[in-house]
């Protein structure tokens, strides 16, 4: 097939009546699984349900794609080959099947769908949309990416460009000739980078300007943290701890304890993290047993605390716990600021009533996780977050939409990074007297991980967009952090598969980066954790 064939002869318009089609799918796929959890309930039908959602998410991937394209007005070849791709291979993937794992495919069979006819439209695209010859075809086009960053072009105000390049520029300089290192070394992100990122505003993006931030909105947030991860995940997830902890006080907080902790926050004066989860809870919070116990002007915290990210080198925690013993469930819970003494080399937990434990991790290693005990642990009563007890679960859940569109954005970044490792030594290793890039599976691979970056990109963005606009969002955060997590692990491990021996061995970033992106499908809410609540919202939606 000649080069100038490929592209579908008005592919917009057509992408348009593809999508309909795809959502008129969508619906009765929607009918049928609701009957069967009426009938059985959600937990029995589960696969069905959260294949609906994964659904679903294609859908509204391909939805913000189709926009993607109205914003750069005319696209180019490269743009319209992506969008192209994305179409017939998610169009595909809906009517045949969907991985939502690699050992989990969903068909519509599975949703009680006979019929999982598209039509024409569809048909045309599924047919020629993402052929052998397209990607070729593309990845010929993206071939000098790497020297201009240009995977496509993304849509962006000038504005919003100019701080995307700050940031890649940062993390060029500042942070991926030494990531490396800092992993295989288990070591902490140096002080000194932190502080750099400090003065770039990255703690203080979203906080108010009358606080001491940038008042600025979450898609914002989502390019300094796409970037930031892009060179390496725990640089890009240190805002993650000061976007929570601001989050919580901004939303939360009495006016006061915004005066005094906002400013601190925002300049990286402190550093923040969340003390959430307890051994055997996971993600099932109204199961915590960690006690506060009000004592006069204080209260005692007694309990432990799981899976808590750069506990020693923080200064203060937002830590959940609960204030009503008689209450099992999630209003028995209050959220606290809790301060401790910053680590040190030689004691890590050096506050009275607190001990500490290193978990020793594959990957997400520049700031270290820790199990935590209390025992009699003082926070004073004026930290009791908004000053009321019982309401820490409900003032944590307002934060949840934030946390998964960040965690979807630095899954991006991930995902562009195992990408351009791949892109990189694709060009470099010559086998058989040619770059493997030639190769037209090592080509066809690249190809479609630009395809699928982008995909998870400009849902991420949407539901940024969303939360900017002050609209409900939960169900497109959690679609935006289930598709980037998958899109960075299968880049990663394609990637890995495309430096092949080499892949494997330790001095090569893309070990690194793969064990980066695992933790990605489990942390702020597992994918299956993401299905559910994805399932259960648009089940509950009327229309």
């Amino acid at each position: 097939m000649n080069d100038e064939n490929l592209l579908i002869p008005d592919l917009l318009p057509l992408a348009d009546k593809a999508l309909g089609e795809a959502e008129g799918l969508l619906a009765r796929a929607k009918g049928k699984v609701a009957r069967l959890i009426e009938a059985g309930g959600i937990d029995r039908h589960q696969h069905a349900a959260h294949g609906f959602a994964w659904m679903a998410t294609y859908v509204e991937a391909l939805r913000q794609l189709r926009r993607w394209a109205d914003r750069l007005g005319e696209l180019r070849e490269a743009e319209a080959l992506i969008l192209q791709a994305a179409f017939g291979e998610y169009l595909a993937q809906l009517k045949g099947g969907i991985a939502m794992s690699q050992t989990e495919i969903v068909r519509p069979g599975d949703l009680g769908l006979e019929d999982a006819r598209l039509g024409s439209a569809a048909e045309r695209l599924i047919a020629a949309g993402n052929t052998d010859a397209v990607r070729m075809r593309l990845a010929r086009l993206l071939h000098d990416s790497l020297d201009t960053g240009d995977f496509g072009r993304l849509g962006l105000d000038h504005e919003f460009e100019m701080m995307r390049e700050q940031f890649r520029r940062f993390g060029a300089e500042e942070v991926t000739p030494y990531a490396h290192e800092w992993h295989l070394k288990d070591e902490l992100i140096p002080l000194p980078v932190i502080e750099k990122m400090g003065e770039m505003g990255v703690f203080g993006l979203t906080v108010p300007e009358e606080f001491g931030g940038l008042g600025l909105g979450k898609l914002a947030m989502c390019l300094v943290s796409e970037e930031l991860s892009r060179a390496y995940i725990g640089v890009g997830s240190l805002g993650t701890r000061s976007e929570i902890a601001a989050e919580l006080i901004r939303l939360g907080g009495t006016e006061a304890q915004k005066r005094k902790w906002l400013p601190k926050i925002a300049s990286g004066e402190i550093l923040p993290t969340a003390v959430f989860t307890e051994p055997n809870t996971g993600s099932d919070l109204g199961s915590l047993r960690t006690r506060a116990v009000r004592d006069g002007d204080v209260y005692r915290i007694t309990g432990s605390k799981t899976w808590i990210t750069h506990a020693a080198r923080t200064d203060v925690m937002t830590l959940l716990a609960r204030t009503d013993p008689d209450e099992t469930g999630y209003r028995g819970l209050s959220m606290f600021l809790a301060e401790k003494p910053r680590g040190t080399e030689d004691n890590s937990f050096p506050a009275p009533g607190m001990t500490g434990s290193e978990i020793r991790v594959l990957g997400y290693r520049g700031m270290k996780e820790y199990e935590l005990g209390f025992d009699g642990f003082v926070v004073p009563a004026g930290n009791l977050l908004g000053g009321v007890e019982g309401q820490g679960f409900k003032q944590l859940m307002a934060t949840f939409e934030s946390a998964r569109v960040q965690t979807a954005a630095r899954a991006v970044g991930v995902a562009q990074n195992a990408m351009e490792l791949g892109w990189r030594y694709a060009l470099e290793r010559v086998q058989f007297g040619r770059p493997i890039f030639e190769f037209p599976r090592v080509a066809g691979k690249l190809a479609w991980m630009a395809v699928e970056t982008m995909l998870a990109r400009q849902l991420t963005w949407f539901a940024a967009r969303e939360k900017d606009s002050d609209r409900r969002c939960d169900i497109e955060a959690g679609m935006a952090k289930l598709l980037a997590a998958r899109v960075a692990w299968a880049n990663a491990d394609g990637a890995l598969q495309i430096h092949g021996g080499n892949g494997y061995a330790l001095e090569y970033p893309i070990s690194r980066v793969l064990c980066d992106a695992r933790i990605l499908n489990i942390f702020e809410g597992a994918a299956e954790i993401q299905a559910q609540v994805i399932a259960r919202g648009l089940l509950s939606r009327r229309n």
